[in-house]
């Protein structure tokens, strides 16, 4: 182990959460805890947006993904943008109506409190199941650099962001975002240039051993039968479609997105922080797809037989081939956006907690410490899922279809709750029922790719809503 690496390494998980836990002095109440006060520059938004959509999963799985395959992923990444369009357009509004603290209040005002609570549950579901696959992911690198075993290193990341996330809430989550945001683009950067001088001939060595191998291919225009059609994830269509469903989806309805857009001064600067993370998040996945043809490239030249388990295949060249210094910066870059989405997964789900299941309930004097109570039982829960991860296959893939699952479902209520005006509290649960139910049936009986859950549940729960209100009751309808 080389000392002076993981000096760099302590120093920055010490560094961070010293500074994030200063923020405590600016949360006076429950407002400050989840919105930050709405103080937050929407450069600070947009840059806290990309970490939070990046994470571990995607500096870990996506060099893994253009390590076996080739640069498709880029496909969903057109989506992304189609889906920021369709955010500012038709959701964003909804959430500057008025003083709100979570996405599911928008619910509440159009159908009731039921149904809030129905999509309020399904967001900490799911948010809980997804960032287990995410703090698995931190364990693969921790354990990579101190050799410690897997679980000893989930319960020590986890416990340093639980620290400044319980002291400094959102104001916190969103500057060690924009932090960590910079030291891990600064990371991949370096590391990009290291992998490259490592290989014999530069770029135009790589450009020919990757391009006979077909590794920069971008689109997949294909159709084939409609079974191998839905089957295959990473095509032009699964991207614009899948993947403006499932940005739709996690930008406009998951709390962990939507509590950033709602810390924006203002809708103009919201929409504006929203808009323009798009840019930086294509550049991103470019740089880690091509980190993985990169290694791929030295692989080959050396003979290397790749890692059983593909995912650590960038942190383990990272720290085993990278100059002393150098590889404790970028090791501790990976560790900056495993810590900033983990930290905002905390305060959004100790806000939903909060805010949609306790506050209405029971009426409490004391709020914030609700929210501090909530940050610390929702770190158990992701420690436990974290750990129980460890056996779902890639982590990149893993995570997004587990959020895939359940997105379609809030997408299609939160649609029919702004586009339409006929169906209730009872077509929406209706409504939202059958979209889960649709998904379910395609994940486990079908061999229907991840990229298209989102949009299958979208279309059945609005659908089913639809058909639901043509039998519902006045008196049910009335409660919207």
């Amino acid at each position: 182990m080389r000392l002076f690496d993981l000096g760099v390494i302590l120093a920055y998980l010490a560094g961070i959460t010293w500074f994030g836990a200063h923020f405590r002095r600016n949360q006076k109440s429950l407002r400050d805890y989840v919105l930050g006060g709405r103080t937050a520059p929407w450069w600070a938004i947009s840059l806290s947006i990309v970490s939070a959509e990046t994470s571990t999963l995607t500096i870990v799985g996506t060099p893994a993904l253009s390590f076996t395959g080739d640069l498709s992923f880029l496909q969903l990444v057109f989506g992304y943008l189609l889906a920021r369009i369709v955010i500012s357009l038709v959701l964003l509004p909804h959430y500057f109506r008025g003083e709100m603290l979570t996405a599911y209040e928008v619910m509440r005002r159009r159908f009731g409190e039921r149904v809030r609570r129905v999509t309020a549950l399904i967001f900490l579901v799911t948010r809980a199941l997804a960032e287990g696959v995410r703090v698995f992911a931190i364990s693969l690198v921790i354990s990579v650099v101190l050799g410690t075993g897997e679980v000893a290193s989930i319960v020590l990341i986890v416990l340093l962001t639980l620290v400044y996330t319980f002291e400094g809430g959102m104001t916190a989550v969103i500057w060690t975002d924009v932090a960590q945001m910079c030291l891990y683009v600064t990371g991949a950067a370096v590391s990009f240039l290291v992998i490259l001088s490592h290989i014999g001939g530069g770029w135009s060595h790589v450009a020919a051993v990757a391009g006979a191998a077909g590794k920069f291919t971008v689109l997949d225009l294909h159709f084939g039968t409609l079974p191998a059609f839905l089957s295959r994830p990473y095509t032009f269509w699964a991207g614009i479609l899948g993947g403006c469903f499932l940005t739709t989806a996690s930008h406009g309805t998951d709390q962990l997105m939507v509590q950033r857009l709602l810390s924006a001064r203002d809708e103009r600067q919201s929409r504006i922080a929203l808009l323009s993370s798009w840019l930086v998040i294509a550049l991103q996945f470019t740089l880690f797809l091509l980190i993985g043809v990169l290694l791929f490239v030295w692989y080959r030249d050396n003979g290397l037989a790749a890692p059983r388990q593909q995912d650590r295949i960038y942190p383990e060249f990272l720290w085993h081939n990278l100059p002393p210094g150098v590889a404790g910066i970028t090791i501790a870059a990976i560790l900056a956006a495993a810590m900033a989405n983990l930290s905002a997964a905390l305060n959004s789900l100790a806000a939903t907690t909060v805010v949609d299941l306790l506050r209405a309930a029971v009426p409490s004097r004391t709020p914030l410490w609700q929210a501090r109570s909530a940050t610390v039982l929702w770190a158990a829960a992701l420690l436990a899922v974290g750990i129980l991860a460890r056996r779902w296959g890639s982590v990149l893939q893993a995570g997004l279809t587990i959020a895939s699952i359940p997105s379609g479902a809030l997408l299609g209520v939160f649609l029919l709750g702004v586009l339409t005006r006929r169906p209730g509290e009872r077509a929406a649960i209706v409504g939202v029922l059958l979209g889960l139910a649709a998904v379910l049936y395609v994940r486990f009986e079908t061999p229907v790719a991840f990229t298209w859950y989102v949009l299958i549940g979208t279309v059945a729960t609005f659908t089913g809503g639809l058909i639901a209100a043509q039998f519902e009751t006045s008196s049910a309808r009335g409660a919207s």
